[in-house]
């Protein structure tokens, strides 16, 4: 019988904090301001979503943690870097993250975006850094996962999405299917990313893979849609970042679209979309499903 799935995923979690402490330089290593601002946001806390999703998607089509653990610590990088740049003032402008202080606040402007630059190019890094005698198909599979995260962290993903949100700011009439692109691209690209780079890594099987892409695209956009629901609704001290801030900027979101109760509906339905994506795997998707559920009820 399969363990608690929250305690399986506990147990991933503590793996890669221990696998992101390893793919970094200590903090005193040259230049040491550099390695301090790096290592202070990627361990200023969070749910470790991203590399989860490595690891569930990949174990639920056969893979192996120690082969899905550098796509795990490099989907984290580049996720912390885009906060990093995201918070500058000539970005979203804010002063707090996941509780604490901004990288920008701590260390300055340019060493926050120095800081980013780092956690983006050491995510490819670690990627590519294999040994000389790696077998040919893995080195293949390796080089694979890397172009699907440089097209989700690109101007046709991530990066894409946040000049769309910029560009958005004061248009809170952006319609429904321009709403959705924005979101697809902002948020998630980088999850399905996670999903479709990790079936890849372990050899799924074409059916499989599509099974894996599905979950990630449905997953991937209730992501946002539960970020505008929460934006909207909780605090800054249980959203360990300043709240309220979409509708200051006039943004279109979910909850300004489809009202909170619309948007909640949207995410349920996303959250189903996810599960029946993958139950033809049975129980190897447990954590996967497990997954789907902390992102579409999380309250923070």
């Amino acid at each position: 019988m399969r363990a608690d799935p929250a305690a399986e995923l506990e147990a991933r979690r503590r793996l890669v904090e221990t696998a992101l402490d390893a793919a970094l330089p200590p903090e005193s290593a040259w230049p040491a301001t550099i390695h301090r601002a790096v290592r202070y946001s990627l361990f200023a806390g969070g749910k470790r979503v991203r590399p989860l999703l490595v690891l569930a998607a990949g174990e639920a089509v056969g893979g192996h943690t120690t082969a899905l653990m550098p796509l795990a610590c490099a989907v984290e990088m580049i996720h912390t870097y885009s906060l990093i740049h995201d918070d500058l003032p000539a970005m979203d402008n804010d002063d707090l993250r996941r509780g604490k202080p901004t990288s920008h606040k701590v260390f300055g402007e340019a060493m926050a975006i120095l800081a980013g630059d780092a956690l983006l190019t050491r995510a490819f890094h670690l990627l590519v850094d294999m040994p000389a005698q790696v077998p040919a198909e893995d080195a293949r599979r390796r080089v694979e996962a890397a172009a699907i995260l440089g097209e989700a962290a690109g101007t046709s993903g991530l990066i894409g999405g946040q000049v769309a949100d910029l560009e958005a700011e004061g248009c809170p009439d952006l319609s429904a299917n321009e709403l959705e692109r924005l979101h697809r691209a902002k948020t998630g690209a980088l999850l399905l990313a996670c999903v479709r780079g990790s079936g890849v890594l372990s050899g799924a099987e074409a059916e499989d893979l599509v099974r894996l892409e599905r979950y990630g695209e449905a997953i991937g956009l209730a992501f946002q849609v539960v970020d505008d629901i929460l934006d909207a609704t909780q605090g800054a001290a249980q959203l360990g970042k300043t709240a309220g801030k979409d509708a200051a900027a006039g943004k279109a979101t979910y909850v300004r679209l489809h009202g909170l109760d619309g948007a909640r509906r949207i995410a349920a339905s996303l959250r189903a979309q996810a599960r029946d994506a993958i139950a033809p795997l049975g129980a190897r998707a447990a954590l996967l499903d497990a997954l789907a559920t902390l992102i579409v009820d999380r309250t923070a």
